[in-house]
């Protein structure tokens, strides 16, 4: 056995087989928030100048940036603690792949928050959270760039969304695959 083959199954006896309970309850409250967020944006976007659409967008302002902290929150998290590995039986194909998922909804999870953020501020709407605590607004009210940023924040949403969508259909595809069932046990089981 080689020295590098060594070292792999050392650190693969050693890798946990399960998400820590505080990954498994991140990754299951911003998936709701993601949802909700994908879903009450797509409602407000269509209706006219009312109270209830400015309600909307406040409430999607506060998960927006729930995300944002929750996304912060996981990655210091993700730092300092290894994630269970994938399956043996996954092909190379699907861990790269699954790799660059992670990745993307890592990147979109900030993205998407950080351009709505900076929408509402161009646009002259404060962030107030929760209705409580005043956010900074860290760009310029400009009309223009207001809507350069608002077009933004949609691609970065349907890009989360269409990520979310293969997330979740690979997730089923393994879930009912039986040689890589152990895929969706990692998230599922808790474990300290």
């Amino acid at each position: 056995m080689t020295l590098f083959a060594a070292a792999r199954t050392a650190t693969r006896i050693s890798a946990p087989t399960h998400y820590t309970a505080t990954a498994v309850i991140l990754h299951w409250m911003m998936a709701l928030l993601i949802i909700g967020a994908l879903c009450v944006g797509w409602t407000m976007a269509d209706l006219p100048l009312s109270p209830t659409r400015v309600r909307l967008f406040n409430y999607h302002k506060w998960v927006g940036i729930t995300i944002l902290s929750l996304a912060a929150a996981r990655l210091l998290w993700r730092l300092f603690h290894q994630p269970p590995p994938l399956p043996d039986a996954l092909p190379s194909w699907q861990r790269r792949a699954a790799r660059a998922v992670h990745r993307l909804l890592y990147a979109l999870f900030f993205a998407a928050p950080l351009a709505g953020w900076a929408f509402t501020s161009a646009a002259g709407f404060p962030v107030v959270y929760l209705g409580v605590i005043p956010l900074p607004d860290w760009v310029p009210v400009d009309k223009v760039l207001a809507e350069q940023l608002a077009t933004l924040h949609a691609v970065l949403a349907y890009g989360l969304a269409a990520v979310v969508a293969l997330h979740i259909a690979a997730t089923i595809k393994h879930a009912l695959e039986e040689r890589a069932a152990g895929c969706m046990r990692r998230m599922l089981a808790l474990r300290p």
